[in-house]
């Protein structure tokens, strides 16, 4: 029953959102064209095509298998095999008619320009917050003594790839000491200057996750000096880590 309700969660993400469906009918048209270049093309070039299909066949999956293994969420596991698939659907096309390349190159263009991917909706056990709120949250100290925030835009792609990490760090660490807010910079951008974040350009700061301990910034990532070091992408693994949460949730349960 769990792997019908993904298959039927999948289907309905790629008919209702846009940036799936047009990706979607990108990817099929190829087949379209294809039977049809069949008539047309020479008996050498086809058998050429074939091979550089079977090929680019094999690479994708092993990409696939490859990003399937190493992603954490299904948003970056989407994106890179799209970008894989996107990749390998030019190849091809070059061999048919460098126009047909063209044509796609066009649409993805296009399509990048028109429809962005969805992010993960779900919070989780954290909740959204206003700049007004967090603050007043983290002032009076009669909540939690620990809050770890997200400070994300829907307009950046890597926020989008990393939003299903929050939430789903949130369900496994949360509790009366440790809470989980999430701050939306694209809605409140006067707020990254006050927590110290360059939402824009080549910083690359967002998202951004800060760990507050009684109204004080405890630890954040990326680090202020992240352009020192190459930025690691956002999964649950290396946030837990980052900021000691198993050490955090072992406390609470210690009664510390």
């Amino acid at each position: 029953m769990k792997n019908q309700s993904n298959l039927m969660e999948w289907l309905n993400q790629v008919v209702g959102e846009p940036y799936y469906f047009f990706h979607f009918l990108a990817l099929f048209s190829y087949f379209i064209v294809r039977s049809s270049a069949a008539n047309v093309l020479s008996p050498q070039i086809t058998q050429h095509l074939f091979h550089r299909e079977v090929q680019a066949i094999l690479a994708f999956l092993m990409l696939a298998a490859y990003k399937m293994v190493r992603e954490e969420s299904w948003e970056g596991f989407i994106a890179d095999t799209l970008f894989f698939g996107k990749i390998f659907l030019i190849a091809l096309t070059l061999i048919m008619d460098y126009h047909l390349t063209l044509w796609d190159i066009v649409v993805f263009s296009v399509i990048y320009v028109m429809a962005q991917q969805p992010p993960f909706e779900k919070l989780g056990s954290s909740s959204k917050l206003t700049p007004l709120q967090l603050e007043a949250l983290l002032t009076e100290g009669n909540t939690s003594r620990f809050w770890l925030v997200e400070f994300r835009s829907s307009f950046s792609s890597g926020c989008r790839r990393a939003s299903r990490c929050f939430p789903e760090l949130s369900i496994t660490y949360s509790n009366k000491t440790l809470s989980f807010g999430i701050v939306d910079l694209g809605l409140f951008p006067n707020a990254a200057e006050k927590f110290g974040i360059s939402p824009g350009g080549s910083m690359g700061q967002l998202p951004t996750y800060i760990l507050f301990e009684n109204n004080t910034e405890v630890s954040r990532f990326p680090e202020f000096n992240f352009e020192a070091t190459p930025t690691l992408p956002v999964t649950t693994r290396l946030l837990a880590r980052h900021f000691e949460l198993d050490r955090l949730l072992l406390e609470y349960v210690n009664g510390k």
